[in-house]
């Protein structure tokens, strides 16, 4: 790249060059399955530019300025992008918020990170208003759809009033890579969520790995995954605007709907977290499981137990990757390391297992997997106001995922658990993907999700196994029948203390299970917590 040219790192300078290359691609297509029916919308590279050039009009005439930041509540869909591009060519800061979030954790991350504005998805205005006496930041509202705009104490638009103006057009203001695009808000599965402050770079970077996660030039992706969350959004995105793919949204993710889907739009590869993999896998078998376009799955947690069967039920291949929205990287390619390993760390990363004092650990120890860049620095990492969480999540010029794993002789990583977040039960580290593949398969079953609570002989560090089951048929369900099959199918420590059937798994955005709802919820005389006898 020359001097002179804009660098594609930034979002808007990236899509200004595709629109004078490919105009016309229909780069972008959002689905909503409304029952057997698929609509669909679609964003061509000239109508990205377009329209987040009104946006952009719309932010300054809403006094935002280069680094203001505003939040943007909506599920997959055309204007989620629209707004990113907009933001990117006037430097302002944009705050993805799952919709379904409310209540106090709204209010946190809206007065966190001092948005002076809210894009919102009308459908997520119920959970907005209830909190905006809280927000006092908040200075102007555009709601995205047709309902109409209730009465509300700021000034409001109706998103589409922005996209029906002409407006000049806005020289893109941001000239550096490293300036802030986002605050991405962890999970939170554990107590407030941190922001994530995301450069422009970060996007850039992981857009461009789109060969390097083995995308090729005719792919076609598809996720289900929300746009709030890192995972949808640098990787499914981020490389199809860089490669000029077509790429494929659900509004949300429907495991029912999702091969259908595939096989609708000829699309040729889709990614997977851990909950999602249980999810999709407990759907009962059809004739038309393999009939499907699907080249391989973009998997984050493929349990090793059902990797071979899912990838035969589905004659699809799996790439499994680790990695966070902070960074970090590994990569296990389709018949490149063993099934059920997240692979190894590309060359631009070097890779440990790591013991309490940071010494490197053996072949086949359990540690902390750490990361380095491969001249030795760190990767830079800044969560908004909270230094001592930034300085912690490098401490020693290493990058801590805060994740257990192990390195094997051949240099190929194994992740084992969230630091701190094993079931210890009778003595022996339970995996609770070993429990939730055998639960999945069984045809009460229709979600899954095991966990541990403190255990009921108060051993410290001992925990009782809880297998949370969303039943095919909450009236019909027979606790004994689930017990019966984890006797036949698990050893004896890995058989849940209890069932727990409840109506979903509480999930985040990126259909991470939130273990501490469950537990909340998690108490013995409760009539839909059912003790192995």
């Amino acid at each position: 790249m020359s001097s002179t040219e804009p660098d594609i790192a930034i979002l808007a300078n990236l899509i200004n060059k595709k629109r004078k290359i490919l105009p016309d691609l229909d780069v972008l297509t959002f689905v909503t399955a409304r029952g057997s029916e698929f609509i669909d919308d679609t964003r061509t590279y000239q109508q990205l530019w377009s329209n987040g050039q009104k946006v952009a009009h719309g932010l300054e005439a809403e006094n935002m300025n280069l680094g203001d930041s505003f939040a943007l509540i909506a599920l997959n869909q055309p204007e989620f992008v629209d707004t990113m591009v907009g933001s990117s060519i006037l430097g302002t800061i944009f705050v993805p918020i799952d919709p379904r979030t409310k209540g106090k954790k709204l209010s946190f991350m809206l007065n966190h990170a001092e948005c002076k504005g809210a894009i919102v998805g009308d459908y997520a205005m119920e959970n907005l208003l209830p909190v905006l006496d809280e927000c006092p930041l908040i200075e102007w509202i555009w709601v995205i759809g047709k309902s109409a705009i209730t009465k509300i104490s700021r000034r409001n638009k109706n998103f589409g009033e922005i996209l029906s103006r002409s407006v000049s057009e806005i020289e893109i203001r941001v000239s550096d890579p490293e300036a802030p695009m986002q605050m991405l808000y962890t999970s939170g599965t554990t107590g407030d969520p941190k922001a994530i402050l995301s450069p422009h770079a970060r996007f850039g970077f992981v857009g461009s790995l789109g060969p390097t996660l083995g995308l090729k030039e005719d792919d076609r992706p598809y996720t289900g995954l929300s746009l709030t969350h890192a995972n949808a959004q640098l990787i499914t995105l981020g490389t199809t605007l860089h490669m000029g793919l077509r790429g494929v949204f659900s509004r949300k993710f429907t495991k029912s709907k999702l091969w259908d889907i595939t096989r609708l739009y000829g699309c040729t590869t889709f990614n997977l977290l851990g909950g999602m993999t249980t999810a999709i896998y407990s759907e009962p078998q059809k004739y038309n499981d393999r009939d499907n376009p699907v080249r391989f799955v973009l998997s984050a947690g493929m349990p090793a137990n059902i990797w071979s069967e899912f990838a035969s039920r589905f004659d699809c291949e799996v790439y499994e990757f680790y990695g966070a929205a902070e960074g970090g990287l590994t990569i296990n390619p389709p018949g490149s390391g063993p099934v059920g390993s997240i692979g190894a760390p590309p060359d631009a990363l070097i890779g440990r297992i790591v013991d309490e004092n940071d010494n490197e650990l053996p072949a086949n120890e359990p540690g902390e997997i750490v990361f380095q860049n491969a001249d030795g620095t760190c990767p830079i990492i800044s969560y908004y106001k909270n230094p001592t969480a930034s300085s912690d999540k490098m401490n020693n010029g290493w990058l801590r995922m805060g994740d257990i794993g192990y390195r094997d002789e051949n240099g190929w990583f194994y992740f084992m658990h969230r630091k701190g977040g094993g079931i210890r039960h009778n003595g022996d580290f339970v995996n609770p993907a070993f429990v939730e593949k055998e639960l999945a398969e069984h045809p009460m079953v229709d979600d899954v999700f095991v966990y541990g609570v403190p255990s009921s002989n108060g051993v410290p560090g001992e925990k009782d196994v809880v297998a949370a089951i969303v039943s095919t048929d909450k009236a019909t369900f027979q606790p004994a029948d689930i017990f019966k099959t984890c006797v036949e199918k698990l050893e004896s420590n890995f058989i849940p203390s209890y069932i727990q059937l409840v109506d979903e798994i509480p999930k985040t955005a990126s259909e991470k299970p939130q273990e501490r709802f469950l537990l909340e919820a998690f108490t013995v005389k409760d009539p839909c917590i059912y003790p192995r006898d």
